[in-house]
């Protein structure tokens, strides 16, 4: 699964194909951290887009060895 969502799922998720419309439509609905980047392209990281559509995202947890008392 890739960091950001991809142009298929922008199209998608905002019904537009121009970048301006994009964030335009991106920010109106609560996207804030959608930007276009030097190649004129929107970026939307897929942690922020499912934080704010509230999905839970789980992260692996480190393995800790707990050390017995001496």
């Amino acid at each position: 699964m890739s960091l950001t969502l991809s142009e298929a799922e922008l199209v998608e998720l905002t019904g537009y194909r121009r970048p301006a419309d994009q964030i335009r439509e991106l920010h109106r609905r609560g996207f804030s951290r959608a930007y276009v980047n030097r190649l004129g392209r929107v970026v939307l990281e897929r942690a922020h887009y499912m934080a704010v559509c509230g999905m839970h995202v789980e992260r692996p947890r480190p393995k800790v060895k707990v050390r017995a008392a001496a």
